[in-house]
């Protein structure tokens, strides 16, 4: 494959609009790490965006069952739609641990970490951090222990982030950028968004995600424009 000319370009900007809760966007990171791997020729910039996938859950979570059985009519319905969600985990290698999660959390507060964990430039990290802690080891994210251990974990201030997750800073911008997602037409996650015009909806595959980058890069060089239907 010809290497493009990018050299002269800024970096390409991701945001990656997601859900800490969110198995799909787990496996989603993977994949976009896998088409950045494929793209030596291009650097890019990726920033995490927040999302809920269910807003009305109370601040400290609910009990796992009781919200599986609200959403879903109970576990056995829940497994067989986790099935293809952990099918698609081994393929990524993402062992799935789903019968560890005890309590489904409310997310806000872990969007308000991974908001503070950009001004460090430690955003990858933490999330990385986030989606093993409630997938893997079944930690409850809406329990702010567990968040400030990820804070430290990721390289964060960790009493600092203490401190923070006891008031309210950064809240109401973090709602605000989940209502603008929303206003711009994210409505699942994972969803890429690339140099804030083209979106890539779903937990797309690594190849579909690199022709997308690629061809983004190569408009942005001037040497090819992206379709826009």
């Amino acid at each position: 494959m010809t290497k493009l000319d990018t050299s002269a370009i800024e970096p390409i900007h991701i945001d990656v609009v997601s859900d800490v809760m969110c198995p799909w966007c787990f496996i989603g990171k993977r994949r976009l790490e896998k088409a950045l791997e494929s793209l030596d020729d291009v650097t890019v910039r990726v920033v995490w965006r927040p999302y809920q996938l269910d807003p009305t859950l109370p601040s400290e979570g609910k009990d796992r069952q009781q919200y599986l059985t609200e959403k879903f009519g109970g576990p056995e319905r829940a497994d067989e739609i986790y099935a293809r969600v952990r099918a698609a985990g081994e393929e990524e290698d993402i062992p799935f641990a789903f019968e560890k999660i005890t309590r489904s959390p409310n997310t806000l507060n872990a969007h308000r970490l991974i908001r503070w964990a950009g001004i460090e430039g430690k955003q990858d990290a933490l999330v990385e951090r986030l989606f093993n802690l409630y997938f893997i080891e079944g930690a409850n994210l809406a329990d702010p222990a567990v968040l400030v251990t990820a804070a430290a974990d990721a390289g964060l201030d960790s009493s600092m982030v203490g401190r923070l997750l006891a008031t309210d800073a950064d809240l109401a911008e973090t709602e605000a950028e989940i209502v603008h997602a929303q206003a711009i037409g994210v409505q699942g996650v994972p969803c890429f968004i690339l140099e804030n015009k083209y979106a890539v909806s779903g937990a797309q595959p690594a190849d579909v995600l690199a022709s997308a980058i690629r061809q983004v890069a190569a408009e942005k060089a001037g040497t090819a424009t992206v379709p826009t239907g």
